[in-house]
């Protein structure tokens, strides 16, 4: 039997509130569908130059263990389905090196910080129906935004490892 800790969304809480991340969650190598936004919801991330360094960091992640699956970058946030061998800093700090990866890209292209909100949503997936709620809503997110007639016509969205949730996720 797996036991999961709780994970709240902290974007909804004053900074001085904030709820610390759990130190323990007893999934072995658990799958996190992970959230960030840009600054004050900035439009800078949907061009080819950041997709490019995102792919190629998310790719490289695999050497600490850290694997992306599924992802999608829209202009102001990205989603991304990630498995991060515990203890569960391993993602905050991962997350905060992708960020400091993609806003020197940010940079070299001219964009001026500040690039992030600060922290990040994530939310452990716990079942089948909890990853099919979460693809969904990551599927149908470009088009909902009218950047795209459907998922596959969004050009900075991919894979670089087969999750294994991923295929029974394309399935519904």
């Amino acid at each position: 039997m797996h036991s999961v800790a709780a994970v709240y969304d902290r974007r909804h809480i004053p900074m001085a509130e904030r709820l610390h991340r759990l130190e323990r969650l007893h999934i072995e190598n658990p799958i996190y569908f992970v959230t960030f936004c840009t600054h004050s919801r900035r439009q800078i991330l949907s061009c080819e130059s950041v997709h490019n360094v995102f792919q190629e960091f998310c790719g490289n992640a695999s050497d600490r263990k850290i694997f992306v699956g599924r992802y999608l970058l829209m202009p102001d946030h990205i989603h991304l389905f990630v498995k991060v061998p515990p203890p569960s800093e391993n993602l905050s700090k991962w997350v905060k090196s992708l960020k400091n990866v993609l806003s020197k890209q940010l940079r070299s292209g001219g964009c001026t910080a500040p690039h992030w909100q600060k922290g990040f949503f994530d939310h452990v997936l716990r079942s089948q129906e909890s990853c099919s709620q979460k693809w969904q809503y990551m599927v149908e997110n470009s088009v909902r935004k009218q950047l795209a007639v459907g998922f596959e016509d969004w050009p900075h969205q991919g894979e670089i490892h087969a999750l294994g949730i991923d295929q029974r996720m394309r399935r519904s």
